[in-house]
């Protein structure tokens, strides 16, 4: 693939069980703030395709953007805002863990994280929902956003430090403002959705009744 992912929005959905079926989906994870639309603008070439909000948390809709073959990207809403009300973080908390452990054509997930931060305690959660499908063989990426705000001492530092939290997982330096990162994550989810020989990744079979008070609604704010 050369060039930008031709991407197109195609609706929002407040629940899992509304989501329109896909032949291959990659979700979009990380807390409120972190750059998440930046990063699927930078990736579409297109300012304005996904809405970079200037009040964190206001997204709580999972958002999905449609390649040309029909596989889809998956915009998770972001978590850990500590303004949004308590009852509906938990619900949100609880579709996402619902959503990433039982999605059957999940092939990928990218998780952002604001390496002046590093992983948060929220972030660790979601690393431990997703561990069983990512030994199963779902694709795992972490990027580390705003990368231009780094000195290259402090984004090796990052990367380190990402990569221990993380177990050794698959790490990338990444800038929007700067096009950093971009083509290489542009050509990895391009890869991922039309890969012929993708043959599953490890989904549960679990009911949606399950997640009614799972752990991951239940953390304190990081």
């Amino acid at each position: 693939m050369t060039g930008p992912l031709q991407l197109t929005f195609v609706t929002s959905a407040v629940d899992i069980s509304t989501l329109p079926g896909s032949p291959a989906e990659v979700a979009v994870v990380g807390r409120s703030n972190v750059g998440k639309s930046s990063l699927i603008n930078a990736l579409a070439n297109h300012k304005q395709l996904a809405r970079v909000s200037k009040t964190p948390g206001r997204t709580q809709l999972i958002n999905l953007f449609s390649m040309p073959n029909g596989s889809t990207l998956v915009d998770l809403p972001g978590y850990g805002y500590a303004a949004v009300p308590k009852e509906a973080k938990l619900r949100w908390q609880r579709v996402m863990a619902n959503y990433l452990m039982t999605r059957p054509n999940l092939r990928a997930v990218v998780m952002l994280c604001d390496p002046r931060r590093g992983l948060t305690e929220l972030d660790e959660i979601l690393l431990d929902v997703i561990r069983p499908r990512v030994t199963a063989g779902l694709d795992f990426l972490v990027l580390l956003t705003k990368a231009d705000k780094l000195t290259r001492v402090e984004a090796n530092k990052a990367m380190s430090i990402a990569k221990l939290q993380t177990a050794g997982g698959s790490l990338k330096l990444f800038s929007a403002l700067k096009r950093q990162g971009v083509d290489e994550v542009a050509e990895l989810l391009h890869q991922w959705a039309h890969d012929p020989n993708w043959t599953g990744n490890g989904q549960t079979s679990r009911d949606a009744s399950d997640f009614g008070d799972q752990s991951v609604g239940d953390v304190p704010e990081a």
